[in-house]
């Protein structure tokens, strides 16, 4: 005769039966295993590629605080549907090498498995800097002397260690603004020092690395200002102090604000043309033969916002921009779109900046993007 096995209900355990700590512990730890649902398996696959007919056409993906590899990977799928060839990227030093000096590579290693499986070419922007390698209470930005040899290190070990699949370094990040130096007063002069050091090291590990300077924000600040300097001056002087040959490729940023793509630049005027200035600048001190690479552009489409446009107006102004670059500007590489996605909201005018939303709804202005590259 066969009998199904009966459990005691709770109210015929016995009063005095209690669990040890431990015991309390082992069971609260199974509890929470038996409530989570198992890890998702990412598999990379094969090795994608772009398809494009504007193969000048990137964007910024902005998977820094990005944990989730199943998002890494759905993220760089959608750059390549959306037909763009280029992402930039940011690698933040301080994330990675700890005060034993010992660098984990975990995330990047994903980052850069998953862009290499969707045949994507990867602009790396290194920046921010350790707790051991800055002076007490200062912010993660701050970058002084006594930390560019360590910053020349790092970088030359990120650039070995990625060679095949990764071509181009910024280093820094718009060096003319002393919010990125922690706000450190500085000056041109202080960045080339920077790229003196940092440039040979990492040709040494990988010469075949093109090392892109900048990327310059564009900003009308005047000399003496504790905010930053104009980008068109601040150029100027890293030739004056000898940064010409220390970098392969300028890297810039090109905002359109409420101006359309085709208004005309002005040292006095910050707008998408702004990078013709700059170009000029490079040609007086006999750079021609160097490319640009624009890391960031775009318009902005918050409603309230004094320097958004209507989202209308933000896809056109962006798909001219993007046609104006391949007619016009035969020196820029690459056109990179602030800002593909953030892992959640930010609450503020930024968000009015992505393509596709936290949860990976696209927006407009990736189905227009998408539709212009032959997607």
């Amino acid at each position: 005769m066969h009998r199904s096995l009966k459990l005691p209900s709770i109210a015929q355990l016995p009063a005095n039966l209690s669990l040890s700590p431990g015991l309390r512990i082992v069971a609260f730890c199974l509890l929470l295993v038996l409530l989570n649902p198992p890890p998702l398996l990412i598999s990379v696959g094969p090795e994608e590629t772009v398809q494009t007919t504007h193969p000048i056409v990137g964007v910024h993906t902005r998977l820094t605080d990005e944990v989730e590899e199943w998002k890494i990977q759905r993220s760089l799928q959608m750059v390549r549907q959306m037909g763009a060839s280029w992402i930039v990227e940011f690698f933040p030093w301080a994330y990675y090498q700890g005060e034993n000096r010992e660098i984990d590579w975990r995330h990047p290693d994903m980052v850069m498995r998953h862009a290499s499986a969707q045949g994507l070419r990867v602009i790396a922007r290194i920046g921010l800097t350790p707790k051991w390698a800055r002076p007490a209470d200062t912010p993660l930005n701050y970058l002084d002397e006594t930390a560019f040899a360590d910053f020349a290190a790092f970088s030359a070990s990120f650039v070995d260690r990625y060679q095949g699949q990764l071509d181009y370094i910024v280093v820094g990040n718009e060096p003319n603004l002393s919010f990125e130096w922690g706000y450190r007063t500085t000056g041109p002069e202080t960045y080339v020092d920077l790229l003196k050091i940092v440039y040979p090291a990492v040709k040494q590990a990988n010469p075949e690395i093109t090392v892109l300077a900048g990327a310059l924000a564009p900003t009308l600040e005047a000399p003496g200002s504790q905010w930053g300097l104009n980008d068109l001056l601040y150029l100027q002087g890293i030739y004056e102090a000898g940064g010409g040959s220390f970098f392969d490729a300028l890297a810039v940023h090109s905002y359109g604000l409420t101006f359309p793509p085709t208004a005309a630049p002005g040292p006095e005027i910050l707008n998408f043309r702004r990078v013709e200035l700059l170009r000029q600048i490079m040609i007086e001190n006999g750079d021609d033969d160097k490319k640009i690479f624009i890391t960031e552009m775009g318009w902005n489409d918050h409603p309230r916002w004094t320097r958004a446009v209507r989202p209308g107006q933000r896809i056109n102004y962006t798909l001219e921009a993007l046609r104006f670059v391949e007619d016009k500007w035969e020196y820029v590489e690459t056109a990179a779109i602030w800002v593909l996605r953030y892992p959640a909201p930010t609450k503020s005018y930024m968000d009015y900046y992505t393509m596709i939303t936290p949860e990976f709804i696209e927006k407009p202005i990736y189905q227009e993007v998408k539709k212009y590259t032959g997607n």
